[in-house]
């Protein structure tokens, strides 16, 4: 975990560094943001073998949370926050429960489809902007004040949330519930010959990583005080799966290497060219071709 370790002493000093001005930290911010989703989809890929393309849904939904309560004047985190992360888990429980019954390509294009589906349902919401989406009145409150309209102290909000999420799933991986887990992995089979069944076992882990998005996409809506459709994306769903592949499938800090690498190259591509996207896509599938072990890997080599 010690380059996961740098990166977040880096992201805390960054404001002190020359990177204290609003478009750093906001940028900073989405670089967090991302990172906590790609931790939560890494214990899904990495520690549990299952490969969604709908991970995004449950990001939207955490953003879409905040909306609706946004819309009804409720605003302050100690509703919002368990609301949101509620919501997300139990769409991911729900649709978990039929997805993870299928493997393989059958699994990812179900949860795609469930993606899907929210994607189009957050389009049709008209009372909430529709395809337009939405503005927010303002920042999530926090006991009634407005601490996080203060940049910086948003910016070390998500790092803290960043460093538990890291935390906790460094710890369900290490607990019986984890070694089950990935155990399954490697061989189901094996697994449930000494007596455990898989499938309750990735259920949770599904919820859970669910729920972690959902509070990934609160903060997410706070950073940017706006939520569109697009947050449910399918493409937003392949971006996050690629973060995790970028970083290293093998080590839960890659997810943090990898949405750090992702975001930052996307950033510093769009400045060079408007036709950026002609050059990003392909220096994606070279890294995936010739990084083995992703980022992560490249580190230990090194």
């Amino acid at each position: 975990m010690r380059a996961a370790l740098v990166v977040l002493a880096a992201l805390a000093a960054a404001p002190f560094l020359g990177f204290g001005e609003g478009y750093s930290l906001t940028l900073l911010a989405r670089v967090m943001i991302l990172a906590m989703a790609a931790v939560s989809l890494w214990l899904l890929v990495g520690g549990a073998g299952l490969v969604s393309l709908g991970h995004a849904a449950m990001l939207g939904i955490g953003a879409y949370a905040v909306v609706v309560l946004d819309d009804v004047r409720i605003t302050d985190a100690a509703v919002v926050v368990p609301v949101a992360m509620g919501a997300a888990g139990l769409f991911a429980l729900v649709t978990g429960a039929v997805a993870i019954r299928t493997s393989g390509v059958h699994f990812i294009m179900i949860t795609l489809a469930f993606g899907q589906m929210a994607f189009f349902t957050a389009s049709s919401l008209a009372a909430y902007g529709g395809d337009d989406g939405y503005t927010l009145y303002g920042r999530m409150t926090v006991l009634g004040h407005r601490w996080l309209e203060d940049r910086l102290v948003f910016h070390y909000l998500c790092l803290g949330l960043l460093a538990l999420a890291l935390l906790g799933t460094q710890m369900v991986l290490g607990s019986r519930f984890g070694r089950v887990l990935r155990a399954a992995r490697e061989n189901e089979l094996r697994v449930e010959a000494v007596g455990f069944s898989p499938y309750p076992y990735r259920l949770v882990a599904y919820a859970v990583a669910g729920a972690v998005a959902g509070l990934a996409g609160v903060l997410l809506a706070n950073a940017t005080e706006f939520v569109a459709p697009s947050y449910l994306a399918w493409q937003r769903s392949g971006d996050l799966l690629f973060m995790v592949i970028l970083g290293g499938l093998g080590s839960l800090q890659g997810a943090v290497l990898g949405a750090v690498g992702f975001v930052l190259l996307e950033e510093w591509l769009g400045h060079l060219t408007e036709h950026w996207r002609l050059i990003f896509g392909p220096l994606l599938v070279l890294s995936v071709l010739f990084l083995k072990g992703g980022l992560v890997g490249v580190l230990r080599r090194g």
